[in-house]
């Protein structure tokens, strides 16, 4: 791999990791404004945004990458121009749909989520239509912004992307936090107008990173042309082979990408009314459904975006091995990418459930339901992980098209056991379900990947079965000295919560990686790059 590759590849990752890290610290000053009615309203508009922008979007950015770049390889350069310039008119076409398709079915969205009937409720139907549709105006843009993402990183340019990406999310942030707090501070608003406007800041921030990407490519379409001028000409494809070519690449990223909001999006329809037909009142069925899919989520979801992210550097690898049919070497990739994602992912998802209290309080307020829901959704990471690994190790031996089955049992699973479950265990029935749809799915894959790769899954198994063992001596030495400073630090408190975890989870971190380094397990997973790392700090190797 060249080291512009190397070069670009890690500042895409970086300008992601930095984009979620965002992501995941606003909540903490918009809880302080909106509070849980506000947050609650906040992610019923959210959930179906979030499925429409995958539909419209997921997939785009690589796959038009990998389509330009294919092309730009055989010097055919005006064949990813003619794409590009088609695109936009698509693209552009594609958003303004999905705008009108989501602004007019908003009012029955909401009529599908609350109870119109129920006049004693704090959000109401037409509440969550108002939402729905601030947030929908960022579909006009976002789509459009994916493909000059694509471009780019077909032309092995990432910094536009994790330029405008980062752009993207502090403009956005900005949006939703100051125009929130005036709202409700300044004009004297209320919680509807607040949360909409907080929502609107999709589209603000959209067009911040639109914004920085028309930088670039003024910047830099002197040398696009250049390239135009050193095209071989020997190709004509017609935009309807073009777009199959897309397709074909998009697809798989768009059923992966839509997963979780699908299951969200199964509790967004289904949860109030099933905690309202046991007793719970409407407006508490909101605030246990705001902790479940937005506050609790937003923690839980930590772990995944790092582990994954790490793993799916590996997905390149396992393609090549396949393509070149290197049985010995697919396993080896394949083994490596299931080590590497639950040595990251298991013991973060188990620390995240033993600090559930202070974690929360910290994010937002002292709350038992918010410890209980946590502390049970977390090991659920584990399982968001595996489905988007194994999803892409699928299209690594091109057999994608297992992903729309996997998927969809995954989904008929969770939508036959959620109003089950939530009758019986209450919020926690819709974290089971979950989990169970995602168990389903990732059987399936598995079951796949064990048969067209021929995959032995003994070694990986004995493996798993040592990080296990390593993540329960973690919770054992971390749990023992949670006990210990809760006897002096109260986690209602945020101040000591922040210093509860510092302590825990530095001395759970120390018992994990001092097994792995003395096991040589760190060695085996992650090779030249912990060597390095023991010559620094003169650590026998």
């Amino acid at each position: 791999m060249s080291s512009k590759l190397l070069r670009g590849t890690f500042i895409l990752t970086l300008g992601t990791i930095l984009s979620k890290v965002l992501g995941l610290f606003y909540v903490i000053p918009f809880f302080a404004i909106v509070g849980e009615y506000g947050t609650a309203l906040y992610s019923y508009s959210y959930i179906p945004y979030t499925i429409f922008i995958s539909v419209a979007t997921a997939g785009v950015p690589l796959a038009v990458s990998k389509f330009i770049a294919k092309y730009n390889a055989l010097e055919e350069y005006a064949v990813g121009r003619k794409l590009f310039k088609s695109g936009v008119a698509v693209m552009l076409a594609t958003g303004i749909l999905s705008f009108l398709v989501m602004y007019f079915t908003a009012p029955g969205l909401a009529e599908m989520v609350m109870d119109s009937n129920d006049k004693d409720v704090k959000i109401s139907a037409a509440d969550v239509t108002t939402v729905i549709r601030a947030v929908s105006f960022a579909l006009i843009v976002v789509p459009f912004m994916s493909l000059i993402r694509g471009f780019f990183q077909g032309h092995q340019s990432m910094g536009p992307s994790a330029v405008s990406q980062v752009v993207e999310q502090i403009v956005r942030i900005v949006f939703v936090l100051a125009g929130a707090f005036v709202v409700l501070n300044v004009f004297k608003g209320d919680m509807v107008t607040a949360v909409s406007v907080a929502t609107f800041a999709a589209f603000i921030g959209a067009l911040g990173s639109l914004a920085v990407l028309g930088w670039y490519w003024i910047k830099r379409k002197p040398h696009l042309d250049e390239l135009l001028k050193e095209d071989k000409a020997t190709l004509d494809i017609s935009l309807k082979d073009i777009y199959k070519e897309i397709l074909l690449y998009a697809a798989p990223f768009v059923f992966v990408g839509i997963a979780n909001p699908l299951f969200q999006f199964i509790d967004m329809m289904t949860f109030s009314r099933a905690m309202s037909s046991i007793g719970y009142s409407s407006n508490e069925a909101s605030a246990a459904f705001s902790v479940l899919n937005f506050q609790s989520h937003k923690l839980v979801i930590i772990p995944v975006s790092l582990a994954t992210a790490f793993s799916l550097t590996l997905v390149p690898s396992i393609t090549k091995a396949f393509i070149e049919n290197d049985r010995k070497g697919m396993r080896r990739q394949l083994d490596q990418t299931f080590q590497v994602l639950m040595y990251l992912t298991v013991p973060a998802a188990i620390g995240i459930a033993l600090l559930a209290e202070p974690m929360y309080t910290i994010f937002y307020a002292h709350n038992d339901l918010g410890t209980e829901v946590l502390m049970t959704y977390a090991p659920v990471a584990i399982l968001f992980a595996l489905y988007s690994v194994t999803a892409a190790i699928l299209q690594g031996i091109n057999e994608q098209r297992f992903t729309i089955l996997s998927l969809l049992t995954g989904l008929l699973v969770k939508l036959t056991f959620n109003i089950p479950l939530i009758k019986m265990l209450e919020t926690q029935g819709a974290v089971l379900s979950t989990a169970l749809g995602y168990i389903a799915a990732i059987i399936i894959n598995m079951i796949v990947i064990k048969k067209f790769a021929k995959y032995p899954m003994g070694f990986v198994t004995r493996r798993i079965v040592l990080i296990l063992v390593f993540s329960g001596l973690m919770a054992g030495v971390t749990m023992a000295f949670y006990e210990v400073l809760v006897q002096f630090l109260s986690p209602a408190s945020k101040f000591q919560s922040i210093v509860i975890i510092g302590i825990s989870a530095l001395i759970g971190s120390a018992v994990y990686f001092y097994l792995g380094f003395r096991t040589k397990l760190v060695d085996r997973l992650f090779g030249d790059r912990v060597t390095k790392i023991k010559r620094k700090l003169r650590l026998p190797i």
